[in-house]
């Protein structure tokens, strides 16, 4: 009774977490929808016949300001839009269109500028050995260099860093500055982590999400919704930007500031003769320019104002109206205590002609930290270097009796008027910091000067509409999956299967439930995975099913027979989930972006279809059985199919064995044929186009690009999501050379112009969303790692398995039984993507999705494996006396039904996928559909006959299993 409610306890509070998590999503969209509906009628009162793209984009450009200025409002239960916002399920940049980026955070020059001679020709042949090393070792860099200089040079690594860096003396052992460069590496990879953390928010993504590998200096950032990409690579990769301004005040800019809020009025009303009392500028900051002020800020404009405001200053009209070296900046965001309004000061400040430097940059500090001003408020120290100090004592000399603007990344920290000339090289920066933020300042600043910036090596570009569509196709293949399984479920397994059918549900409604709680984010391999959690969700169900179905047939009652049921079933749906479960994790330790989605995904559906299946169905089951009534779990067509099944598998194991060595040459052949690899295992770039009207990518059109490009071999390929044909182009013109991604669009509008518009231009070819649907950049070294990794999570899922059927049967037999099975499945798999790509009229491609599917299907395979293992295992104990022969043969015909039945629910909604699911799922889900032939067939053909013709004098039956009997809980 005690395990009963606890059950009770964990179903009511998933789904009260479940709905509640979710609940938020539902609000965020609604809100979404109205600020959509309310900016479409003002667009259409304002505007006039004007195109449907303008209208678009004007609707689109109001609705983010709606949502924009009401982010603090309470849309739900009293929870601000934003709060909303931040717990809504994450959707990701396949799904919503975006862009992610994998960053090396580079050491190399952090190496140079901490040693005493950075141009030492044996520092400089070790640094670039090791960035070499680097390529095929999973060694960190400091490790590789320290180890290439020692090779090559018989002096100790003191001589170069004593005097330099800190705790360094000339008698120093190599180990204790290898240590110490380790720190100084991670405190540089870190900080750089920092302030990419700070820079997130400037793009206006909801939900961005940040990682850090801190082993390998690796940071992976996907913004989901993101427009800008070169605004995004640019601040990814730069510094951080320190710049001491020099300034307008109120006084001297106000009347050019008034006469451009009035041309901006008229360029949205040219119609008006006469202009009325709507300023814009003017109608969003306070302005203070009606007397002389030594105030820097000529205004505040408040923070849910503070998208509009940009659009406007940024305006040609208004631009061309200020001073030629006028910028206005945005001060740190500041509260009113009457009012609560949080509002940032307006600045303007002056450039240097003919540069967007300032006088004085980050350079010019050589420390910085965290102390407080003479009022006791924090405040962050600087020091500044001897060109930094001069520079410093001019700009001051210049400026008394007016304020200096001190702004980092462009936002106004600290605007302190000049009293007089500061010549001693120290400043501070004050502001109404808490001690926390001038802490975080101080830490940004003292990063700035350290020479570890982050280099994109990978990056990943999906236009808005191939995200809907992916979108779209992924949840129609959810929802017919799910309409497939509930049919399957009901015309085979009667009333039963409605059991099965509320299990689904709620293990699909508590696992997109626990995703949200989590803060994960669900992509398109996310739904992929939710698809298969459909087919293997109900295999628990099936397992007991057809338990309960053999004890009804040996005469039991129905209360036995369900108690036997989900007592014997328990041990083989243990071992068939943690089978799973172990290449999953496996998968997302060494997955990346997608593949991690995915992984996450199964992880969360596998362990909670072992709650719903063994626990909550029972529940179910019980609730049911208490009421004197009994569930169903014969058709006329499951008491037909499989009856008294009695197929003599093993005395056609020869056959078999011919059959599977066919197959393994094969599969060791496609070695030397050769695979046709993703950009993101072979590098370079690729690039998904949609035209204006049909294009095939014939030999006309390819010696056209590889002309353009240089002569390079691009694998052209055609695309189809939901209807809409595109060509994907991958090239390796220009591979692992930075900012190259324009010169490589250039060649490929180029090589593409028999197939585009006569009047086509740059600018128009790379316009959003129009032609370049998606892009994905990946650097030599990260194909390599990617790889590396591949093959590593391969044989390591083979090992973690082998060991874990040894350890469950105690029996090498039964392990090497396991082997030979995973082999033989994943030769297959590696075999028709060989031989069949170039005949599909799809790609077949070797990559992380492909990965991700021989990983699955070993679990899967295992799965499959395991329940016959199981039960030869039992029968071995029951059926004493009976040969080797008769027991594995009956175990097989006894689990049949359940293996096909198991086999023909995945298959099915891995079809579905297939069909409907995308282009970004397709080579995933073929490999599947492969996997989950081949796992049924090496299942009964070859890893249970390896237990007859292994050790042929040696019983079936394990060794004395020192641990107790796995029965299923009592309720």
């Amino acid at each position: 009774m005690k395990l009963k409610g606890l059950v009770w306890f964990f179903t009511i509070f998933l789904i009260v977490i479940s709905i509640w998590e979710l609940s938020y999503t539902f609000a965020v969209r609604n809100y979404r929808n109205k600020m959509r509906s309310q900016a479409e009628k003002e667009i259409k009162a304002q505007y006039s016949g004007i195109s449907k793209d303008s209208f678009e984009l004007l609707s689109k450009r109001r609705t983010e300001q709606l949502l924009d200025s009401t982010k603090d409002k309470a849309i739900f239960l009293g929870t601000s839009y934003q709060k909303c916002l931040q717990n809504e399920l994450n959707l990701g940049l396949d799904l919503q269109g975006g862009m992610s980026v994998t960053l090396d955070v580079s050491l190399e020059t952090l190496v140079k500028s901490q040693s005493k001679y950075p141009k030492d020709p044996a520092l400089l042949n070790a640094i670039n050995a090791a960035n070499e090393q680097k390529k095929k070792s999973d060694e960190d860099f400091i490790t590789l260099f320290t180890n290439e200089y020692k090779k090559t040079n018989p002096g100790k690594l003191a001589s170069l860093y004593a005097g330099k860096m800190n705790g360094i003396k000339s008698d120093d052992s190599d180990d204790k500055v290898t240590a110490e460069l380790k720190k100084v590496a991670q405190e540089a990879i870190k900080r750089t982590y920092e302030i990419l953390l700070k820079r997130i928010d400037k793009f206006g993504v909801a939900q961005p999400n940040i990682n850090l590998d801190e082993n390998k200096g690796v940071i992976n950032v996907e913004l989901a919704g993101v427009n800008d990409q070169e605004r995004v690579r640019a601040l990814l990769q730069s510094s951080a930007n320190l710049q001491f301004w020099e300034m307008y005040l109120p006084q001297e800019i106000g009347q050019q500031y008034m006469n451009a809020d009035s041309l901006l009025y008229l360029s949205q009303h040219p119609n008006d003769s006469i202009k009325k009392n709507t300023n814009p500028l003017i109608s969003l900051s306070r302005l203070q320019i009606s007397e002389p002020t030594s105030n820097a800020a000529i205004g505040y404009v408040a923070l849910k104002d503070t998208g509009r405001f940009n659009m406007y200053i940024n305006d040609p009209v208004v631009l061309n109206a200020l001073p030629p070296d006028a910028k206005i900046l945005f001060g740190a965001e500041e509260k009113d205590n009457k009012t609560s309004i949080r509002y940032c000061p307006i600045y303007v400040i002056k450039k240097v002609k003919g540069s967007d430097k300032a006088k004085l940059e980050g350079d010019g500090v050589s420390e910085a930290s965290q102390s407080y001003d003479e009022r006791g408020k924090p405040c962050i120290k600087m020091e500044m270097t001897d060109i930094g100090s001069k520079a410093w004592a001019k700009m001051t000399t210049d400026n008394v009796g007016r304020p200096i603007a001190i702004a980092l990344d462009d936002i106004v920290y600290s605007a302190p008027n000049v009293n007089q000339a500061i010549t001693g090289g120290n400043s501070e920066i004050t502001g109404k910091f808490s001690v926390e933020e001038a802490q975080d300042l101080a830490n940004i600043l003292k990063s700035g000067k350290l020479d570890a910036p982050a280099k994109i090596i990978a990056e990943q570009v999906v236009g808005p509409t191939l995200g809907k569509q992916a979108q779209k196709g992924g949840m129609m293949a959810f929802i017919i999956s799910f309409a497939v399984i509930v049919f399957l479920m009901l015309i085979y397994y009667n009333t039963g299967g409605l059991v099965a059918i509320i299990a689904l549900i709620f293990n699909l409604l508590f696992t997109v439930g626990v995703l949200t709680s989590l803060g994960f984010t669900l992509t398109a391999a996310g739904i992929a995975g939710l698809v298969l959690t459909i087919g293997l969700a109900v295999d628990t169900n099936v397992i007991i099913f057809e338990r309960i179905k053999e004890e009804l047939n040996r005469g039991k009652s129905y209360g036995s027979a369900v108690e036997e049921g989900y007592k014997r079933s328990l041990a083989p749906v243990i071992d068939a989930h943690v089978t799973s479960l172990l290449t999953a994790f496996i998968l997302a330790y060494f997955g990346l972006g997608p593949v991690l989605g995915f992984a996450t995904t199964q992880i969360i559906g596998i362990l909670l279809s072992l709650f719903c299946g063994i626990l909550f169905s029972r529940l179910i089951t019980e609730f049911w059985t208490n009421k004197k009534r009994h569930f169903n779990y014969f058709t006329g067509i499951s008491k037909r199919i499989f009856k008294h099944a009695s197929y003599k598998f093993i005395e056609y194991r020869k056959i078999a064995y011919v059959i599977s060595a066919l197959v393994l040459t094969a599969g060791i052949a496609s070695f030397f044929v050769g695979f046709q690899e993703g950009v993101e295992f072979k590098g370079g770039r690729s690039y998904t186009i949609k035209f204006d009207q049909k294009v095939t990518p014939d030999d006309a059109l390819r010696n056209s690009l590889k002309k353009a490009l240089d002569g390079d071999n691009i694998t052209l390929k055609t695309v189809e999501e939901n209807g809409i044909q595109m060509i994907n182009i991958t090239t390796s013109y220009l591979k692992g050379q930075d900012k190259a991604d324009s010169a490589v669009i250039s060649r490929l509008m180029i090589g593409l112009k028999p197939v585009l518009p006569a009047d086509i231009t740059y600018e128009k070819f790379i316009e959003k969303d129009k032609y370049i649907q998606s892009s994905v950049t990946i650097q030599p070294s990260i194909s390599d790692d990617l790889k590396a990794g591949a093959i590593k999570a391969t044989i390591f899922a083979m090992l973690i398995i082998f060991l874990y059927i040894f350890f469950r049967f105690r029996d090498w037999r039964y392990s090497a039984g396991t082997i030979l099975t995973l082999l033989h499945d994943v030769l297959v798999t590696l075999a028709v993507f060989a031989f069949f790509k170039n005949i599909v009229p799809f790609p077949l491609e070797i990559d992380q999705h492909f990965i991700a599917a021989i990983l699955t299907v070993i679990g899967f395979s295992m799965n499959d494996t395991v329940i016959v293992f199981d039960r030869i295992r039992e029968y071995s104990r029951d059926m004493k006396g009976e040969s080797k022969t008769t027991i594995i043969n009956k175990a097989i015909n006894d689990t049949l039904s359940r293996t096909i039945m198991t086999s023909l629910t995945v298959f099915l909604t891995i079809l579905i996928l297939f069909i409907f699911g995308g282009e970004v799922t397709r080579g995933f889900a073929f490999a599947m559909l492969i996997g989950v032939v081949t796992g049924t067939y090496s299942s009964i053909f070859v890893g249970a006959p390896i237990l007859v013709d292994f050790a042929k004098d040696k019983p079936l039956g394990a060794a004395k299993e020192k641990r107790k009997k796995v029965e299923a809980p009592e309720l």
